[in-house]
């Protein structure tokens, strides 16, 4: 493998990439990697089933009669399948009572992703603790289905008394995490974040981060959301859901189109074990990727940045510092995995991917959006696509970005980067992986293929 330096090197970057929110310290840091990956996203559960369909371009957005019924303008979105079923083999009946559609997404990606680690589920009986491990799972909404479905409608009917113990665990922010600590017998940090659309990528960094500073050995990372009619009904509401393709669900979903109408609403969960690389050698583990480094920042809202709008100063700046964190020329990136929602914000998130990384439509990386397949799934967007430049570094191919044969006239210089179709890249090595969430916060994390 070509080794990179990781991380800060006795002050080899700039002060101003380092209020740019960079990941890095000011002694050498340790290097991290990626051992174990979970996902539980609308068109695959497991690593398996995700894989085929991201090489497919199979999109996971069905017709949900129940928004129809509530009289959606958006009545489509991406909610896995199955899931019930893989419950009830993970669980037993007393914990599912406790655990919401956001909880069972994430126990179930976390899980996988600690197995998949090659690390043995810990028995309930056992009372030994994992100090070196924690947990960063993150939300951007959670546990809504519960307050709407339970919490509101029995306190307002004066049944507060038979709402149960479990109430608190199940709409706190903390509530995914915590519940991941006791099923995985975790003693290091164990926390929520949320970012809203960034919340999953934001995860991963800061997992990464602990690692890097000697603070933990391994960290379960990313986000997950639920499905909830609750949760989509704000984003209904401000229109900016796709409503053009009710009657064609699998063609809703249209990042960089030009007839592109908004996002899809998805929900799911997707999770990394990331652990310091003395670690995964030390117990020989099968190593993914290195994560190189990474970037979070907030645009201020200003500069046409906003609660809903990023600002490009912002967005730019966090890859540069992403870049910068991770040691490597920008020429370096053989793709991009794009936040790409497909709103008007699309072609401007290209513009910014054009000067964060300094190139030009003749040497533009190329580009996708896994969230042409999946919609998006707001708090578990973010880690649900960083799963998925993991899973394409190691198969050396970039999944399609669906439902864009019509580019946008404004990025039409920059669509011979966009793959229709799956495309098999035996150079692929290196990727960047970025979210922009509400709030004009972002950040941006870099993978690099594993190879001994």
């Amino acid at each position: 493998m070509h080794r990179v330096d990781f991380g800060l090197r006795g002050g080899t970057m700039s002060d101003d990439v380092m209020r740019d929110g960079s990941a890095g310290g000011e002694k050498a840091a340790r290097r991290v990697v990626v051992t174990g990956l979970g996902v539980v996203a609308p068109n695959g559960c497991g690593l398996e089933r995700y894989t085929e369909a991201l090489r497919g371009g199979v999109s996971g957005i069905r017709h949900i009669p129940l928004l129809e019924e509530l009289k959606f303008g958006c009545t489509v979105g991406g909610i896995p399948e199955g899931v019930d079923e893989i419950s009830e083999a993970y669980f037993p009946p007393d914990e599912l009572l406790a655990m919401n559609t956001s909880h069972r997404f994430g126990c179930i990606a976390a899980i996988d992703a600690w197995t998949d680690a090659g690390l043995e589920r810990p028995d309930p009986d056992d009372d030994r603790v994992h100090w070196e491990a924690g947990a960063i799972i993150g939300t951007g909404i959670g546990g809504l289905d519960t307050a709407g479905e339970r919490l509101i409608p029995m306190v307002d009917a004066g049944r507060t008394r038979r709402l149960g113990s479990t109430m608190v665990e199940q709409v706190m922010g903390s509530g995914v995490s915590a519940r991941v600590a006791g099923l995985l017998s975790l003693g290091n940090q164990v926390t929520a974040n949320s970012s809203a659309c960034s919340t999953g990528t934001e995860a991963i960094i800061e997992g990464c981060q602990r690692i890097r500073a000697g603070l933990a050995e391994r960290m379960v990372c990313g986000g997950t959301e639920g499905s909830s009619h609750y949760t989509w009904a704000g984003f209904d509401a401000m229109r900016v859901l796709c409503r053009a393709h009710n009657d064609e669900p699998e063609k809703a979903s249209r990042p960089m189109s030009a007839s592109a109408g908004g996002f899809v609403p998805g929900s799911g969960a997707g999770m990394m074990l990331v652990e310091s690389l003395e670690s995964a050698q030390e117990r020989g583990a099968r190593i993914y990727a290195e994560i190189l480094g990474g970037a979070i920042n907030c645009g201020g809202h200003r500069s046409g940045g906003s609660m809903t709008a990023p600002n490009a100063d912002g967005v730019q700046r966090c890859i540069r510092a992403a870049v910068a964190d991770a040691a490597i020329d920008p020429d370096e990136i053989d793709a991009i995995s794009g936040h790409l929602t497909a709103t008007g914000a699309d072609p401007k998130e290209i513009g910014s991917w054009a000067k964060g990384l300094e190139r030009s439509p003749e040497t533009f990386p190329v580009i996708t959006s896994t969230k042409s397949m999946i919609g998006h799934a707001l708090g578990a967007a973010g880690a649900l696509e960083s799963v998925a430049c993991v899973l394409m570094l190691r198969d050396r191919f970039v999944h399609p970005s669906i439902n864009c044969e019509d580019v946008h006239p404004e990025i039409e210089l920059y669509g011979g980067s966009i793959p229709h179709v799956v495309r098999e890249m035996p150079e692929l090595n290196t990727m960047i992986k970025a979210g922009f969430g509400f709030g004009d916060v972002n950040a941006c994390v870099i993978f690099r293929r594993w190879a001994d």
